[in-house]
């Protein structure tokens, strides 16, 4: 069995439906824990969105928010539209 490197914790909040539906999937699955389902859920609807899950040896850099030609194509042309925009957090905390 693989090393587990699970170094965080994440806590989430779920109605009444939507843990009911978790446990439907991870028993219809064979999930062995809940955890465990909602990991695997996790993952799947990552890929779904077209996410894959960083390996080791991936670095931060290597990430983007967008592809490389769509931002070549959309800065061309949005070329000087951004100067003096405002994303509302300047002198925050003053």
């Amino acid at each position: 069995m693989g090393e587990l490197n699970r170094g965080e914790r994440l806590q989430i909040m779920l109605t009444d439906d939507e843990l009911k539906a978790v446990d439907d999937w991870r028993f219809a699955a064979r999930m062995p824990s809940r955890a465990s389902a909602v990991r695997e859920l996790l993952k799947r609807g990552l890929a779904a969105e077209g996410f894959d899950l960083a390996n080791r040896t991936t670095k931060s850099k290597d990430f983007g928010v967008v592809s490389e030609k769509r931002a070549a194509r959309d800065g061309a042309s949005k070329a000087g539209g951004r100067a003096g925009t405002s994303n509302g957090r300047e002198g925050a905390g003053k």
